[in-house]
């Protein structure tokens, strides 16, 4: 095994242990008074974390507010499942926050970063 394949290897563990670790950590979504759910994302250089559980969401309406935590300019892109419209994107600066506000179906949505590729994140959990 070449030392790249190991190194990628290992990366792709530490990257899945802090995301088990996180969502371990994650609190609950907060669903204000208006009956919209806030769900905080921050992104880093090729992936999201998310400061709230993702599980067992509910069809409605949401906040998405994104932060930026890499030190270059990075993108959102939300789209439906069922349909693969999308529903928001928009660029976002080093340290800038920005909030995305969605419908969600029972179908869920998807997120990434078009500028810096991530893979998608499928919220297909929505009942």
């Amino acid at each position: 095994m070449s030392f790249m394949s190991k190194l990628f290897r290992l990366s792709t563990v530490v990257l899945l242990s802090f995301g088990i670790f996180t969502a371990a950590n994650a609190a609950t979504p907060e669903t204000r008074a208006d009956g919209v759910t806030v769900i905080h994302l921050d992104e880093y250089n090729g992936y999201f974390a998310a400061k709230e559980t993702l599980a067992g969401l509910k069809a409605g309406k949401y906040e998405f507010i994104i932060t930026n935590k890499s030190p270059k300019l990075v993108g959102f892109q939300i789209q439906s499942l069922s349909d693969r419209d999308t529903l928001d994107m928009f660029p976002l600066e080093p340290g800038e926050t920005r909030t995305s506000k969605v419908t969600i179906g029972v179908d869920g949505v998807r997120f990434r970063c078009p500028i810096n590729p991530t893979p998608w994140y499928d919220l297909d959990v929505i009942k």
